[in-house]
């Protein structure tokens, strides 16, 4: 199979979908790849890298396109990228579809056949290949509130972990999950007043057992979380529902009566925000002010530590792309249930229920539509 690597072109998005390490082993399975010159550059990886791994090196993003059987991304594509799709063409990448109709629009205009990371699932539980973009932005949430609360930058001007005679902040973190647990790690680090709510009594139990009494576990009812989120100076959301829209948790109401230089990191804004005032920002421009309170809702907020993020990535995406490469898209996807759940759009269906019921598109069952 032809795999292509396009350069990813979002708002500073400096990851790339294959790491040299994966083009090799790529290779190894009897593959080609074709990269876009200078895809590498924000991992630290030349041209010269990706050569010695077996690459072919192409000046123009179109000639990946038209001739790769596979592309491989991080982040959903764009509208010009989506436009260059081809039917039948495999899309493996991150797409967040149910808080983004033209996309999906797009994607079922093109006739490909289009692979999620964020829905991928494993025999162990979990999305395994969200996971490690969502530990990376869970530790990240906290630096980012951390960095929001300074004064300059319209916070209210506090220290995370305060010091001798002055009280921490207090940082609320809605979601227990992989977001949650990576940003209390950090936030407990930083010495800050960590409370975390979730609705699940098993996970808010494991995560006592993690961390004892560095942190306080709450019950997610909406009186709790109106409570908390008024007290907090630090706000983290870190809920997920999988494939689906986030619940938008803290009203536009609650906002307005949070305290004045406050900070809210909307993690969830990739599946469109769990707070109602939640939009999409990018690393250039990241926070806006809503009613005095400090939003940072960068949408590809992994994107900003590269290196880590690529590798982190390819580890587990690597497996299911050698699997869909050795094996031609229908038979690894009929073969594994597990990637069969990472498939949204197939041959201008939907094929996801969540996107289809959230966006309203006929559902269309994906191993019936691989078979029909």
């Amino acid at each position: 199979m032809l795999i292509g690597v396009p350069k990813e072109i979002k708002n500073h998005e400096y990851r790339v979908g294959m790491a040299p390490s994966s083009v090799r082993e790529a290779v190894s399975h009897g593959h080609d790849v074709i990269l876009q010159t200078n895809a590498g550059e924000g991992i630290g990886s030349s041209d010269a890298d990706y050569r010695t791994a077996g690459a072919r090196i192409v000046d123009n993003v179109e000639e990946i396109f038209a001739k790769a059987d596979m592309i491989v991304k991080v982040k959903e594509p764009q509208a010009v990228e989506c436009a260059m799709l081809r039917e039948n063409q495999i899309l493996y990448t991150y797409l967040h579809l149910a808080p983004d109709p033209e996309q999906t629009r797009d994607l079922v205009d093109s006739g490909a056949v289009c692979i999620a990371y964020e829905t991928v699932t494993s025999p162990r539980g979990g999305l395994p290949l969200l996971a490690p973009m969502s530990k990376v932005a869970g530790r990240m949430a906290i630096q980012a509130g951390a960095y929001c609360l300074e004064h300059p930058h319209g916070g209210l001007g506090m220290l995370m972990g305060g010091v001798p005679g002055v009280q921490p902040a207090k940082v609320v973190i809605i979601g227990a999950g992989v977001v949650g647990t990576h940003a209390t790690f950090v936030a407990v680090g930083m010495g800050a007043d960590v409370w975390v709510i979730d609705r699940d009594p098993e996970v808010l139990e494991s995560h006592w057992n993690r961390f004892e009494r560095t942190t306080t576990t709450v019950f997610s009812t909406a009186e709790s979380i109106e409570r908390h989120v008024l007290e907090a100076d630090l706000v983290i959301g870190g809920v997920l529902i999988p494939g689906a829209a986030a619940p938008k948790l803290v009203t536009a109401d609650m906002v307005k009566r949070m305290k004045p230089g406050s900070v809210v990191v909307d993690v969830a804004i990739d599946q469109g925000g769990c707070f109602e005032t939640s939009r999409a920002t990018t690393h250039s421009e990241p926070t806006y002010i809503v009613d005095d309170v400090v939003h940072y809702c960068v949408a590809n907020m992994p994107g900003g530590v590269p290196r880590t993020s690529t590798y982190a990535l390819n580890n587990v995406t690597l497996p299911h792309l050698l699997n869909i490469a050795d094996n031609g898209h229908k038979r690894a996807l009929l073969n594994d249930a597990h990637l069969l759940n990472g498939l949204n759009v197939y041959q201008g269906q939907v094929v996801y229920k969540e996107v289809a019921d959230d966006l309203g598109y006929t559902y269309r069952d994906p191993r019936e539509a691989l078979q029909g």
